[in-house]
């Protein structure tokens, strides 16, 4: 299983490959990207983190919060 992560703005992809169980938060986890700070999208739909890796494209974006 592949899927190919896009972050914005930048446009840097990482390509994931994976077993076919495994989470977008499996696949942040693995980049080192803390899923707290992350929304990943497929076709302008928001993923929850939890949800199985189906799609080929997604795209990250990378959020902040001043707490």
């Amino acid at each position: 299983m592949l899927c190919r992560f896009t972050i914005i703005p930048d446009g840097v992809a990482l390509i994931y490959s994976g077993r076919p169980e495994d989470t977008y938060e499996t696949a942040l986890l693995y980049f080192g990207i803390n899923p707290d700070t992350a929304l990943v999208f497929h076709n302008g739909r928001s993923l929850p983190q939890d949800k199985k890796i189906e799609e080929g494209e997604v795209v990250l974006f990378p959020t902040s919060s001043r707490g």
